[in-house]
């Protein structure tokens, strides 16, 4: 990992200054004439118009990819009780979880594209993926084909979508890296707002079918939008990254910050895959069930937009590990409790705030442990080792329910223990950059 000069008189460390903040002195280069703060400032502008349209169309990008993701909650319940009443909760939760892991196990592909290509070669036939796998899941009927065309393809198009769009603006954003990325994810959670919504009102409507095709052409406007604008900033004298460097798993911070996700992406997602149905076990009204993921969605768009504004300022990892402490013990101390329609709201919010605050800090936690042109490489290994955690945990959770007779303990406990042991990984990769308490990393 490149480490920055730091001012031996400064009274904290930051880790993650970006060249133009911790040099202390300027240099002439000799060959080029310019000083060494130029260079930096034209490799991290740290705004200007490209910048904020790239944050833009990553807003874009990510309402109509991970906010869908976000929703599958609504389709859990609507399988249920329509399509694929005849099959059991978790065998209908392969579908989501499916479509988690192809996401996220394609951001090692897409990774190494985005640093040898940049975004537009990516997103663009991403576009075209999505977009096909929404109609042709309009048209689906049999679970098989669930699991084809919203399970696989969709997966495939959000990570070409989601991966470029994040790693292009750690190529504009360094000391604002936090808050640009912040701003990027609270499109995946007013996605995560909107498409239940939508959803419960169209799928009477309309019926299934128009209702999943009118998402389509909202998703494929929003897309556009988004290829035209996401561009990347690349460094001065990039070099062509190696397919592969072993050299990435002995960094020890990387590995623990891996090791933690893992255990976080096992249980993340379980409460919105099960809310619905536990709250429509708990007697809540069918026209209300869908509104407590957005609720969740709701929570979850401040969660990824106040965090990290702070973390700018009270260093990433230092905010993000509570954040992922915090999200496990509510599951843990507040969704087992929670019984009733407010109290089941009420932990929807809180949970989708810190789960939001955990998704939106991990990639600018990765690209500030990580030189700039390796930034979609470490991503994208990071998501794909995640992604079978992802996998496994929306069917582990139903097969706790089952196993339990309808009881959702086993599950919470599932989802609390998973985030809380990750949250140490998480602990223990920010003392490893710094011990020190009052440091901000």
């Amino acid at each position: 990992m490149e480490k920055w000069p730091v001012d031996p008189s400064s009274s904290h460390v930051n880790v993650d200054q970006s060249p133009r903040l911790s040099i202390s002195k300027v240099d002439d280069d000799a060959e080029t004439g310019l000083s060494s703060e130029t260079i930096a400032r034209s490799t991290y502008p740290d705004g200007g118009l490209k910048a904020w349209l790239t944050v833009l169309g990553a807003f874009l990008a990510l309402f109509c990819t991970f906010g869908q993701l976000n929703s599958f909650g609504t389709f859990q319940t609507w399988y249920a009780e329509h399509q694929l009443r005849e099959l059991p909760p978790s065998t209908i939760a392969w579908i989501g979880s499916i479509q988690l892991w192809v996401f996220f196990f394609s951001g090692g592909f897409v990774g190494r594209l985005f640093d040898a290509h940049g975004p537009r070669v990516i997103m663009i036939p991403g576009t075209v993926v999505l977009a096909f796998s929404t109609m042709m899941t309009s048209l689906s009927t049999k679970y098989y084909q669930y699991i084809l065309a919203q399970g696989i393809l969709f997966g495939i198009g959000v990570g070409m979508l989601f991966y470029p769009s994040l790693a292009a603006i750690s190529t504009h954003f360094a000391k604002y890296r936090g808050t640009a990325l912040g701003i990027a994810f609270t499109g995946s959670g007013v996605g995560g707002v909107v498409y239940p919504i939508m959803f419960d009102h169209l799928f009477d409507r309309v019926g299934f079918g128009w209702a999943v095709r009118i998402s389509g052409f909202i998703s494929l406007a929003a897309c556009c939008v988004a290829v035209a604008t996401v561009t990347s900033l690349r460094p001065p004298a990039q070099q062509k990254p190696p397919a592969l460097s072993l050299t990435l798993f002995r960094d020890v911070p990387f590995m623990l910050v891996v090791a933690g996700s893992l255990l976080i992406c096992l249980g993340l997602f379980i409460p919105f895959f099960y809310i619905a149905d536990y709250a429509r076990d708990n007697h809540i009204p069918a026209h209300t069930v869908f509104y407590i993921i957005s609720a969740m969605n709701g929570g979850g768009i401040f969660g990824r937009l106040a965090p990290p504004l702070l973390s700018d300022a009270a260093g990433r990892f230092n905010v993000m590990v509570p954040c992922a402490l915090l999200m496990g013990l509510s599951a843990l101390v507040f969704w087992v409790f929670a019984k009733t329609l407010v109290a089941i709201i009420l932990f929807a919010i809180v949970y989708g705030f810190f789960s939001g605050a955990f998704i939106a800090m991990l990639i600018p936690c990765v690209a500030q442990i990580s030189e700039l042109n390796e930034i979609g490489t470490r991503i994208g290994v990071l998501y794909s080792i995640i992604s079978f955690a992802a996998l496994a945990g929306g069917p582990a959770a139903g097969a706790l329910l089952r196993a339990g007779h309808g009881s959702y303990t086993g599950m919470i406990v599932l989802c609390g223990v998973s985030n809380v042991a990750g949250a140490l990984f998480m602990l223990a990769a920010r003392l490893r950059l710094d011990r020190r308490i009052m440091v901000l990393v």
